[in-house]
């Protein structure tokens, strides 16, 4: 998926950058070790703290305050955060609880936000996964590629 991911960026010209979480780098590692990466993968950001969302990212305050950093709003406010901060075409964050600490009985251990944008589109999903911490963080990663493939394919908005 990330070579073919890669190669599809490239030849639309497309730049991509990312912003995780719970993930800890995990996509950007994925992506980047794909041969000719450098052409497009403009770079990431591991935000773990809520205070580099709000500083780096422009995550509000009143967000992480009402809803939390495991939140669709979060998410979705740490894509364009991303994305503007890199200058780059497409973006995906990536935020959630791995565990096994951090859950709550409204956010359980495996509820993951991902979110992707280009300048034409915004794609938000919330997800349940299974298993222990690196198998969420390892499914958060296969999900958020998905994601990026999904919204730059070829029935994609962004042209080449």
């Amino acid at each position: 998926m990330y070579k073919e991911l890669i190669e599809s960026c490239i030849e639309k010209k497309i730049t991509i950058a990312v912003a995780e979480s719970c993930t800890g780098g995990g996509l950007g590692k994925k992506l980047t070790a794909v041969p000719g990466a450098s052409a497009v993968f403009k770079g990431g950001l591991i935000c773990y703290s809520n205070e580099i969302k709000r500083d780096l990212l422009s995550v509000p305050e009143v967000i992480l305050e009402s809803e939390g950093a495991v939140s669709a709003a979060c998410a979705e406010s740490m894509v364009m955060g991303v994305r503007k901060l890199f200058k780059s075409d497409v973006a995906v964050a990536i935020t959630g609880i791995a565990g096994p600490s951090g859950a709550t009985d409204q956010k359980p251990v495996g509820l993951v936000f991902i979110c992707a944008e280009t300048e034409e589109a915004l794609l938000s999903k919330g997800l349940l996964f299974k298993g222990d911490r690196e198998s969420v963080r390892d499914q958060a990663v296969e999900a958020a590629g998905a994601m990026l493939c999904k919204i730059i394919g070829p029935d994609s908005l962004l042209e080449a």
